[in-house]
């Protein structure tokens, strides 16, 4: 199976490779890039059977890239690896194309199976991410909605909302829901975006106006 590369972090790059030359029957790593940009020309010049893209890139975001690959070739396989363990950002993946989201957790030989997968017409999802979106779908389902979700909050930006109310640091948020601390203030910019506010003053207000938690 022949891979493609993208990460602007050559000690990811560097990482992936040595990470998959232990699979050397299995997978071949035939290309690399470290932006879009470069992208583009590799996947075009190589055809790869799979692109391993991380989500995350200097200039345009590895969901954008991975649109422009599926929209240029419809045959296109791009598998996104991402640090963000939030459905909201497996949806995007998704509607942008991509045929499978995997967290950088991932183990060697997951990633492999991962890719021969995908290069088989699957999508592949992390199977953390998968079991919340099957929990998130059955409520949603039944009528139930987690907190937050009618002012537009994913189910982890609920979570990470409520330890806020809570009065949880944001290190202690991260070590609540075993995330890491980017993630945390990541969530933490998301819902100051869509309530309206600007610190976690503001955020405690709306929660507790518009009765959240109780």
């Amino acid at each position: 199976m022949r891979v493609v590369l993208v990460d602007d972090h050559e000690m990811v790059l560097e990482g992936l490779k040595a990470m998959l030359a232990r699979f050397a029957g299995r997978v071949r790593v035939v290309g690399e890039a470290g932006s879009a940009t470069d992208a583009l020309p590799v996947v075009s010049a190589l055809s790869p059977d799979v692109v391993l893209c991380d989500v995350r890139l200097r200039e345009a975001s590895g969901l954008d890239l991975c649109r422009r690959l599926t929209e240029r070739d419809a045959e296109c396989r791009v598998l996104l690896l991402s640090v963000y363990d939030d459905e909201q950002y497996l949806y995007q993946a998704l509607r942008a194309g991509a045929a499978g989201y995997l967290l950088k957790r991932v183990s060697g030989e997951e990633l492999v199976r991962s890719l021969e997968r995908v290069r088989a017409g699957e999508t592949v999802v992390d199977a953390t991410l998968a079991g919340r979106v099957a929990t998130s779908a059955a409520r949603l389902d039944s009528g139930e909605y987690w907190p937050g979700a009618r002012l537009g909050l994913s189910q982890r930006e609920s979570e990470v909302l409520g330890l806020i109310v809570a009065g949880l640091s944001n290190r202690a948020i991260a070590t609540r829901l075993v995330i890491g601390d980017e993630t945390v203030k990541s969530h933490t910019r998301a819902i100051y975006r869509k309530l309206g506010v600007s610190d976690r003053a503001g955020a405690v207000a709306v929660a507790l106006r518009e009765g959240l938690f109780r």
